[in-house]
């Protein structure tokens, strides 16, 4: 008996120890090396639930799935576990091929792939964006030619805004087909009509097919802006009250019996929802995946229900009793203890001169930081390339917002990177550069 992991993620806030307690098989990791964080490879060594532990410089390599197969007949796997969004879909083959219990390909394909997701959402009468898989360049040019702009390029089965790009105007976006066809036919390109608005996201889990638990959130500030935001980024909790609040969760009920029809698999799962709240009070679609929210949505749920999603999904999938209640009999959803909501900050590239101390506040539930001191980072590669992250609680979200701005604010403060520039480089004294400080 073993469960075999796919791990693309810094080690420390998965504790698998922790979480397969009480599991008496082998368990094996395969993990990527360029996510884990200073210390996470001795943690690895040490801790005593790991069968195996190997690491990949290039986790997209097909070797990696060769590995996992060649792993999971060594060990006799029986299950199989990954929590992130770029390895649920590989997860799934595995499972298959091996004839294991949990979702297969079929199962997760229409969470991962974005044309399938929105033909299944509106056959079931939700609305999504205008939008075309776009092959060609000359295809891409027609759906711009009668949508107009902005619209958005983006891949198919991406994730973390990696590659999205927003086209604006007619300069914006032949800049963006240049560099999309260089070879002249994309299978992988979605193409989608701009939609203006806020955008609200849902989070929750699945027992035995049934929403158990759930609860929505607002982004308030723009997912693609990872590589221009210089500020504290703000997601904060919708308050029971809020005239939004039972319409997203009914909303992700609706997308989730849309993308895992009957017969389907995939009956023991987190899930994290994207949806439009237009400036017309319009809910639209944006994407939904069959996993954990990523940053400190986790975090941010263990606070309102105490049910932490990635310790839930990963003994639902290794076949333990999982963390969590059943959903209650007339499908009703539990109700949070009280608001919550995280504040980030995006790397930026440079010396790592100073980082803020973990704060004493009472109410913050958590404090993270990406990076140390002395450490010379790259920019954000994507939305959850963070530099610190903290999750706050309050009784209303009015509160937690106050809260977390202000902790926002000092984590700026006491933020400082310099920035490194070439040698030849006859701007490194201008004014003109970035920002030494936060």
């Amino acid at each position: 008996m073993c469960v075999l992991i796919l791990h693309r993620n810094p080690l420390r806030p998965f504790p698998y120890g922790d979480w397969l307690a009480g599991y008496d098989g082998d368990v094996v990791v395969l993990a990527a090396r360029d996510r884990l964080a200073p210390g996470d490879e001795q943690l690895a060594v040490s801790d005593p639930v790991f069968t195996r532990f190997e690491l990949f410089d290039d986790f997209d390599e097909p070797a990696v799935d060769a590995r996992a197969l060649e792993l999971a007949e060594k060990f006799t796997a029986t299950h199989v576990v990954a929590l992130h969004e770029a390895d649920v879909l590989r997860a799934a083959a595995l499972r298959e091929c091996l004839g294991l219990a949990g979702a297969w390909t079929a199962d997760v394909e229409p969470y991962r792939d974005k044309v399938l997701m929105k033909a299944r959402a509106r056959a079931a009468g939700i609305e999504v964006a205008e939008h075309t898989p776009a092959r060609t360049a000359e295809k891409a040019r027609r759906f711009a030619a009668a949508h107009g702009f902005p619209l958005v390029l983006k891949e198919r089965s991406g994730y973390n805004s990696i590659g999205l790009r927003i086209c604006r105007d007619r300069p914006d976006f032949d800049d963006a087909v240049a560099l999309t066809y260089p070879d002249g036919v994309r299978d992988d390109v979605l193409l989608e009509k701009f939609v203006p608005g806020r955008m609200c996201h849902v989070d929750g889990y699945v027992a035995d097919g049934e929403v158990a638990a759930a609860w929505p959130s607002q982004y308030q500030y723009e997912l693609a802006s990872f590589g221009s935001d210089p500020g504290p980024r703000v997601d904060l909790t919708l308050d029971v009250d809020d005239p939004l609040t039972p319409r997203l969760l009914t909303l992700a009920k609706q997308v989730l019996a849309a993308l895992s029809g009957p017969g389907s698999r995939l009956r023991d799962h987190a899930f994290h929802m994207e949806v439009f709240h237009t400036p017309d009070d319009r809910l639209v679609l944006c994407e939904a995946a069959c996993r954990s929210g990523g940053a400190k949505i986790r975090e941010v749920f263990l606070t309102l229900f105490g049910v932490h999603l990635g310790a839930y999904v990963t003994q639902a999938e290794a076949g333990l009793p999982a963390q969590g209640t059943a959903p209650a009999p007339d499908g009703s959803l539990p109700r949070p203890r009280h608001m919550s909501g995280q504040v980030l900050t995006m790397k930026r590239p440079g010396l790592v001169r100073r980082l803020p101390a973990v704060p004493d506040d009472a109410w913050v539930r958590g404090f993270w930081l990406f990076a140390e001191e002395g450490q010379v980072i790259a920019p954000a590669a994507g939305s959850a390339d963070f530099l610190t992250a903290a999750v706050g609680s309050a009784p209303t979200r009015e509160e937690c917002e106050r809260r977390l701005r202000e902790l926002g604010a000092r984590v700026m403060a006491d933020t400082e990177i310099e920035p490194l520039y070439d040698a030849g480089d006859s701007d490194s004294d201008s004014d003109h550069g970035p920002e030494a400080r936060a």
